[in-house]
């Protein structure tokens, strides 16, 4: 099924940056570089057709696209090559499968923060050192910083190491905080808390900030220096050496039709290939899942768990609006047993703008609950509505955190590679902060892999570099100190008091002993296995919106700016088609269709009226892994789509 072409003539990195690049794909002056410099021309215009098949009619999100998906009673469900192969399929034969491959250094897979801080500081010390290093980056976004959603109360610690004069370079934290609020909220009432010095949630000398608009910045310091940044294209696969090591990663094919088969502009992803690839995918990644099963990295650590946030931003009432502000709650509308809380910023970006929204815990246990009208309800509480009266809601989105911390951290290193960022998590759960640490480990990858790939004489056991300094070097940095201290703080939280004995807890052991306790507490397991049977579950009963204050699901989501081709087949995908109906919605009465945040799953009734199936409207993922994470049945997998697609969060 694979071969791999190497053409001394071709320069595919060259060809992507020039495609990429280009406003609108097809231009005569692309062509004529193409003609002139690529000896296998046929297969350039037949990757040309599929770019500009993509962007010749950009859609207007206006509306909420539905694609369906039929039930298993009819055509099936998941049509992926993931779960059907294509060397079973006799619509593949004769389908030319063959790959460029092309040669770095080093590979980044991911454009988040770990990521472009790896690749950054290569590039610093190939330039300190003048060496040549060639640093290919990949981001399955249309843009970098277009799939980038957090709070954010950035800590600047990392940045300060990376790039000390970034107030010079342009970056953009324009708020530092000037107002510490944290309050107990009651369905009335708030109770407020006082911000003591040293607790976690201190944010003297953070900044507020849209985590996109930094995510991007740092983009383009990293292309200053000569890193190769690819937005667009997904990385899909990961390549292995004969010996396994990491060989690189393959970006994902174009041109499948919905029903899994070959279009006439179908077109198969190219090769990277690397003395080191560096993973770097966010929370819960499509690769990190492949390489914790193959490397077994997860064998003596705890599973990780997950935290579904919701954001929103809105322009308010200037009388209203107090740049600097940082307001934080636990409590309503969550029972003390959930764990989760709320966050409103006030940023200063030249208007009056709030950042809002809405974390919760996804080891929740009752299969009626819904995070999203959790979030529009918390926002009618009289502490947090007469703010937002009058306003304008502007964007929306969603993604999944890793909470686990220090206790379900993975094996870091694996010959060929290794993980960094929110793709094993280093998330500090009780400062709801990841971005510096994230940034930091990307920094710590690329010092301790710099030495072994600009070797002479490269000294290795297996083809792929195994670089074990790396988790040596983690381990030794004031991450890995700041996550001991607040180890015990997030599974504190699972007690007969709830909510309240882990404020305790947190109150008395870090507070107080800086978490210098001489046990580490445990997770309750996997988020996927704590929902309860629906008969064992009181439904919630959640308000309407108003439409003023709080919105429905499909409005939301058309203001995340979600777009897939509609023509590819599902990346939401089942491993068995039959397990939604006769398992989730048989004994959970269908959870996912409130867990996820964008409105991908319904159960709607078949056709001949004796039943449900379940439809899945894979255009209007937000690509926040949540259902990959909490299906009770574990039977989805979320692989990725066409490179480009999903949310376009401007500066979330």
């Amino acid at each position: 099924m694979k071969s791999v072409i190497k053409d001394p003539h071709l320069d595919p990195g060259k060809f992507l940056e020039i495609v990429h690049r280009s406003e609108i794909a097809g231009k005569l002056d692309i062509l004529s570089h193409i003609f002139n410099n690529i000896s296998k021309t046929h297969r350039c215009i037949r990757a040309l057709k599929t770019v500009q098949a993509e962007h010749a009619a950009p859609q207007l999100y206006t509306t909420l696209h539905r694609r369906t998906c039929s039930s298993v009673s009819g055509p099936r469900i998941t049509t992926h090559y993931t779960i059907h192969p294509r060397d079973k399929d006799p619509r593949w034969e004769g389908i030319e499968m063959e790959r460029f491959a092309d040669e770095a250094d080093v590979v980044v897979v991911g454009g988040g923060p770990a990521g472009l801080s790896a690749a950054i500081r290569l590039k610093q010390l190939a330039n300190e050192q003048e060496k040549e290093l060639r640093v290919c980056l990949v981001e399955k976004a249309s843009q970098i910083g277009a799939h980038t959603l957090s709070g954010a109360c950035l800590e600047p610690s990392a940045l300060n190491e990376l790039i000390p004069d970034w107030k010079e370079r342009g970056a953009p934290l324009n708020t530092p905080v000037t107002e510490d609020v944290f309050s107990i909220l009651t369905e009335k009432h708030r109770i407020p808390v006082p911000m003591l010095p040293g607790l976690p949630m201190a944010n003297h000398g953070n900044y507020i900030v849209r985590l996109g608009n930094f995510v991007r910045w740092l983009g383009e310091q990293a292309e200053e220096l000569g890193v190769e940044i690819y937005p667009g294209y997904a990385a899909s696969e990961v390549l292995f050496h004969e010996d396994g090591s990491v060989k690189g990663i393959a970006t994902n094919d174009v041109g499948i039709a919905k029903d899994g088969s070959p279009k006439d502009v179908f077109e198969r992803g190219m090769e990277l290939h690397a003395k080191v690839t560096l993973f770097g995918e966010g929370c819960h990644g499509h690769l990190a899942k492949q390489l914790y099963k193959q490397f077994n990295l997860r064998e003596n650590c705890e599973p990780q768990t997950y935290a579904i946030g919701l954001k929103e931003l809105w322009t308010i009432d200037e009388k209203k609006w107090r740049p600097g502000r940082v307001e934080h709650s636990v409590g309503w509308p969550l029972n003390r047993n959930t764990y989760g809380g709320s966050f409103l910023y006030h940023l200063n970006e030249g208007e009056p703008l709030v950042a809002l929204g809405f974390v919760i815990g996804l080891d929740y246990s009752n299969p009626y609950l819904s995070p999203f009208r959790e979030f529009q309800r918390w926002k009618h509480h009289p502490f947090v509505a007469p703010t937002l009266e009058g306003g304008t809601r502007i964007a929306y989105g969603a993604r999944a955190l890793n909470e686990g911390g220090l206790q379900s951290i993975p094996k870091l290193t694996f010959p060929g590679g290794l993980l960094m960022g929110c793709s094993p998590g280093f998330m500090n759960v009780p400062k709801i902060k990841g971005t510096h640490t994230a940034m930091k480990s990307g920094m710590l990858a690329a010092e301790t892999i710099f030495p072994k790939v600009t070797a002479e004489s490269l000294d290795s056991d297996t083809t792929g570099l195994h670089v074990t300094e790396y988790a040596d070097a983690l381990k030794s940095s004031w991450v890995w100190k700041e996550l001991h201290a607040v180890r015990n703080i997030r599974p504190s939280f699972h007690n007969y008091f709830g909510l309240y004995g882990g404020m305790v807890y947190t109150g008395v052991f870090y507070w107080v002993f800086r978490g210098k306790e001489p046990w580490t507490l445990k997770h309750c397991g996997l988020d996927a296995n704590q929902l309860k049977p629906a008969k064992d579950c009181t439904p919630i009963e959640y308000p309407k919106p108003d439409g003023k204050i709080s919105f429905d699901l499909l409005s939301s989501v058309a203001l995340s700016g979600t777009n897939h081709e509609g023509d590819q087949p599902p990346h939401l995908t089942l491993k068995d088609d039959s397990v939604p109906v006769a398992r989730n919605l048989a004994i959970y009465d269908g959870p996912e269709q409130r867990f996820c945040p964008a409105g991908v799953y319904e159960y709607v009734p078949l056709e001949t009226g004796d039943g449900m199936r379940l439809q899945i409207n894979a255009q209007n993922c937000v690509h926040c892994k949540t259902c990959d994470i909490k299906d009770p049945s574990q039977n989805i997998n979320w692989v990725v789509p066409e490179g480009g697609g999903g949310p376009a969060y401007n500066g979330m």
